[in-house]
């Protein structure tokens, strides 16, 4: 007996010297959900991306104590995904998606102040940070950022003999010189209704007509007139044959494809696109403008910023080591040779200072795309009701395409928000 008791304090002794936070990191796991962003997300983050290696295998070299489960999962399908394993009490530990103010009324969602460390908290943009505030509380740290804007390709509107369009009106006179000149081989306008970005095609015209989703003092206005005006001035580009044909099923991926290949004459995207077309081989002529507004109108931008969450775990045996280990994460994540290899390779903004000098180093052109993004509009992402608007929005478009009613379909939306 006195032999075991001998064995079983040496053995405390030991595990006393090893601290109790590398004790508690022999046993984390941390399950991480990352969108899809391109063809490289997966291999940057799972495949031989960073270096000869990926994110997963630097990042459990430098961490031994810490494994990570990390899914790479596309836009389409993340959303029921996260959806699907909430309900059944399997949330990840990590989350990189758009929206977040849904999961904070639940109490699901653990406050950054938690397992941010200070020093990287103070690096982020504040004004993307004000983007993730919910009554005083910062829920979500930006991932990146993009900005929309108006790509066209240079060589078709100079052999068709026409000027970048500047408001609506010029917008349909060019769409129908290009398809009149080409006899509709080549695509006037993109547009995306689909679930991926129809939030965004939204945005667009709304914000282009003095409209938007919400009004001056913050409140839901989906039903405006202007909104109104705007959705079915896009749903008539489509029928009148400016635009790809089927709106409600090609993504955004499906325009720039076509805009890669020289089918498509202009579309609105992210700052992304010459990256993306330089990936397909593509080498396209292109060059940026503002986005058309109506007559006596302000063009505006769509700021789209995507952020980074944690997830409560009460059954996690350790919180403050299960914190620090979610910490060590995006401390890693967002250190600059890691992190500007990752924006830089979709052509993402991002959201640190400290990664700000090495990008425009690499690319003189991210300092413009900065001061875009300074005057560029953001979804009100931090209202609780966001998720059902974003989808909502989506849903009246798509139904217009087939005969829907715009001023009925916004009616319903705007009376389901505000209840």
């Amino acid at each position: 007996m006195k032999k075991l008791l001998a064995l079983m304090l040496a053995l405390v002794m030991v595990f006393a010297l090893a601290g109790p936070t590398a004790f508690a990191d022999d046993e984390i796991t941390l399950d991480v959900i990352i969108c899809q962003y391109g063809p490289n997300t997966n291999d940057w983050f799972l495949g031989t991306g960073m270096d000869g290696t990926n994110f997963v295998a630097k990042f459990e070299a430098e961490n031994p104590g810490i494994k990570l489960n990390l899914e790479v999962i596309s836009w389409n399908d993340v959303h029921q995904v996260v959806d699907t394993r909430i309900a059944n009490n399997n949330a990840p530990d990590i989350l990189n998606i758009d929206t977040f103010s849904e999961f904070v009324p639940d109490g699901l969602l653990m406050p950054v102040k938690d397992y941010c460390p200070e020093e990287l908290f103070g690096d982020f943009f504040p004004a993307f940070i004000a983007e993730s505030v919910i009554d005083d509380t910062v829920w979500a740290v930006p991932d990146l950022a993009s900005a929309r804007a108006l790509f066209y390709n240079v060589d078709i509107l100079d052999e068709v003999g026409v000027d970048v369009p500047t408001t609506w009106a010029e917008l349909e006179d060019v769409s129908q010189a290009i398809l009149d000149f080409y006899d509709g081989e080549i695509y006037p306008w993109g547009i995306d209704m689909t679930t991926d970005e129809g939030q965004a095609c939204f945005a667009y015209y709304a914000w282009g007509n003095g409209g938007g989703f919400t009004d001056e003092n913050g409140d839901w206005a989906l039903n405006s007139p202007e909104n109104v005006e705007a959705v079915k001035f896009a749903v008539g580009l489509v029928e009148k044959g400016y635009t790809n044909p089927n709106p409600a099923t090609q993504t955004r991926y499906d325009l720039q494809d076509m805009f890669a290949a020289g089918k498509l004459a202009m579309v609105i995207v992210p700052n992304q696109l010459p990256t993306y077309v330089a990936d397909k081989g593509g080498e396209i002529n292109m060059a940026t403008a503002g986005i058309p507004a109506a007559e006596g109108k302000t063009s505006s931008s769509v700021g789209v910023m995507d952020r980074v969450m944690a997830f409560k775990d009460d059954s996690a045996p350790d919180q403050a080591a299960r914190n620090e280990a979610i910490g060590k994460f995006l401390e890693f994540f967002y250190r600059p040779e890691n992190y500007v290899g990752w924006v830089s390779m979709e052509g993402f903004l991002p959201a640190v200072n400290s990664a700000v000098e090495a990008l425009v180093e690499a690319d003189p052109s991210f300092e413009a795309w900065l001061d875009v993004l300074a005057t560029c509009q953001f979804y009100p992402a931090a209202k609780a009701e966001w998720a059902q608007v974003r989808q909502g929005v989506t849903t009246v478009e798509q139904e217009a395409l087939i005969g829907g009613d715009v001023q009925a379909g916004l009616d319903a939306l705007q009376a389901a928000v505000t209840g």
